[in-house]
């Protein structure tokens, strides 16, 4: 008896008994599609955010005042370090050469109160002074209207973005908010853009809850409080990021005439970029993913056993002939070891099929476009279902290769 007729008696075998074939194969194919389904979900966002990045083009690093501590070290009391200011950044900007956007953007307060005619906001919404570029390095759309000009930013215009947490509180659906005037601490805001709702984990602030108005508009309102003003340059080559950051540093020392040998008397930093931050949270699901299948699988295999040592009691009188006949061991074992895994891997690939389809749902649902097949979580799961299948069948293999021939010849 050779591996190919084993493989053919293998598969009769699984069509004599179909009902207990197909029920076994369904645990299988949980396991996968639980496996498969949450990795294409998560590849799908993962290429949808990257592509988005891609898009943007730009890696970023932010230059911002020095936190002061006020403490000591070595005995030495910590020098205290002026914040940055308006004319120091704008100096910056003017003057800093390499192929760059920079956003300039401080915050003014958290608790102002909002107003439209009769209609008000909780005191709880925040307000930002921000250049052209803000809105775009800092990853938020506008979902209706327009962005400041640069002649806007120029002369402090009057003019505001909301977002739609501020909309909603002051505005009724049927109003349009572009063009209307809005109060806020003490002055009259014409809005020219509403943000796309961007979400908040737990509530509260972030840019649904905020408005952005002009960075020297937002400068006149500081009511002689001094603001903290923070630059995001974005950086269209990444391999070019040290130099960039090494061509500002100087910059910027010299704007805030740091002595030579003296620290910085500023913070500059790589920005965490959104790619890093997805990619921890991709590691986190996948491993819920690779828990959730293992799991399955685990109970699919105990199953797979369990009917296989059931197989071997039943065919005990099939072993003995086949051994009568000049079968060996080892062609007995390999004939259950291949109908456990011929029918893991029925299971897997329709594991595999229905994984992929739910999978890309879950992610069409979430807003997110395209078709994602991985190749690579699809190939990990037919290796694990001949894995399972091998693991489960070789100990009721192994037992009919050990029963006595005349034995099982006389087995009722």
């Amino acid at each position: 008896m050779n591996l190919v007729e084993n493989i053919k008696e293998g598969l009769k075998s699984i069509k004599a008994n179909l009902l207990r074939t197909v029920l076994t194969a369904l645990i299988v194919t949980l396991g996968i599609t639980s496996l498969v389904g949450i990795l294409t979900a998560i590849d799908g966002i993962q290429y949808s955010v990257t592509d988005s990045l891609s898009e943007l083009g730009v890696n970023t690093f932010d230059i911002y005042s020095k936190r002061n501590r006020g403490g000591r070290s070595g005995g030495i009391q910590e020098k205290s370090q002026p914040p940055l200011k308006l004319k120091e950044a704008m100096r910056f900007i003017d003057n800093y050469d390499f192929s760059t956007s920079v956003s300039l953007n401080t915050s003014i307060t958290g608790v102002a109160e909002v107003k439209y005619e009769s209609k008000k906001t909780n005191p709880n919404v925040w307000i930002n002074g921000a250049n052209e570029e803000y809105i775009a390095l800092e990853g938020l759309n506008i979902e209706k209207g327009r962005n400041f000009s640069i002649i806007e930013n120029q002369y402090g215009t009057n003019v505001a973005i909301i977002g739609v947490d501020v909309k909603e509180s002051i505005f009724d659906d049927n109003v349009d908010p572009l063009g209307k005037e809005i109060s806020l601490l003490g002055n009259k805001y014409r809005i020219i853009g509403i943000l796309e709702e961007r979400g908040q984990i737990g509530g509260g602030g972030g840019p649904d809850n905020s408005v952005i108005i002009p960075i020297l508009n937002a400068s006149r309102l500081s009511s002689n409080r001094v603001l903290r003003y923070s630059m995001t340059v974005g950086i269209n080559d990444p391999s070019q990021m040290e130099m960039a950051m090494g061509e500002a540093t100087a910059l910027m020392r010299k704007i805030r005439q740091d002595k030579l040998g003296e620290p910085n008397s500023f913070e500059i930093a790589k920005s965490e970029s959104l790619a890093d931050r997805l990619e921890q949270v991709t590691s986190v699901m996948r491993l819920g993913g690779f828990g959730i299948g293992f799991i399955t699988l685990l109970g699919a295999s105990i199953a797979l056993m369990n009917i296989m040592l059931v197989s071997v009691t039943e065919r005990t009188r099939e072993v003995g002939v086949r051994k009568a006949l000049g079968a060996t061991p080892l062609r007995i074992r390999q004939q259950f070891i291949i109908e456990a895994i011929v029918v893991c891997l029925l299971g897997g690939i329709a594991g595999v099929i229905l994984g992929i389809a739910i999978g890309n749902l879950i992610s069409k649902v979430i807003g997110i476009d395209g078709f994602v097949v991985p190749w690579l979580w699809v190939i990990v799961g037919l290796v694990v279902c001949i894995v399972v299948g091998l693991i489960s069948g070789y100990y009721p293999a192994n037992k009919a290769a050990k029963l006595d021939p005349i034995e099982s010849l006389r087995f009722e």
